[in-house]
């Protein structure tokens, strides 16, 4: 009999521990979660303008083919030399590609279909605000820009 007495306090004592232990698994666990925002792209308002000049002829692009064919950077009516950018990082080759020509560093295939490209004889030149650039489609276009692209 004494042995069942001393064996009774270990086994109220690991009861209790089982208990607590049980316990202790159903008590609900709080999760905290964090959102991440990611920040939304601000809008951007740039405008630039921009010229063409071929054998001396200043080109125009006052036909509506060429107007707002993009939501990030676009020419309109109002004036066509004035270059709308919304989306910031935009370089003057990606505005080209939105027109209906090509342009690239020694090339210029106009809306038309005429093409001006720099042989032994004639150059196709950028300028951007006045200094020539010859890697000036890779540019972004930044606020205030002038771009002159001449072919002479």
């Amino acid at each position: 009999m004494k042995k069942v007495w001393l064996l009774m306090p270990l086994v109220l004592l690991f009861a209790a521990g089982v208990y607590i232990f049980s316990q202790k698994e159903k008590t609900p666990q709080t999760i905290i979660q964090t959102t991440l925002s990611t920040p939304s792209p601000q809008p951007v308002a740039i405008t630039a303008s921009f010229e063409i000049s071929t054998l001396g002829t200043k080109r125009i692009f006052t036909a509506s083919m060429y107007h707002n064919l993009s939501n990030d950077v676009y020419i309109n009516s109002d004036d066509p030399s004035v270059v709308h950018v919304k989306k910031i990082g935009t370089t003057w080759a990606e505005f080209f590609d939105t027109l209906p020509m090509k342009m690239d560093k020694e090339c210029l295939t106009t809306g038309t279909g005429q093409v001006f490209c720099t042989n032994e004889s004639q150059k196709l030149i950028f300028f951007i605000n006045e200094i020539e650039n010859p890697k000036a489609l890779e540019e972004e276009i930044s606020e205030g820009d002038y771009l002159l692209v001449t072919y002479d």
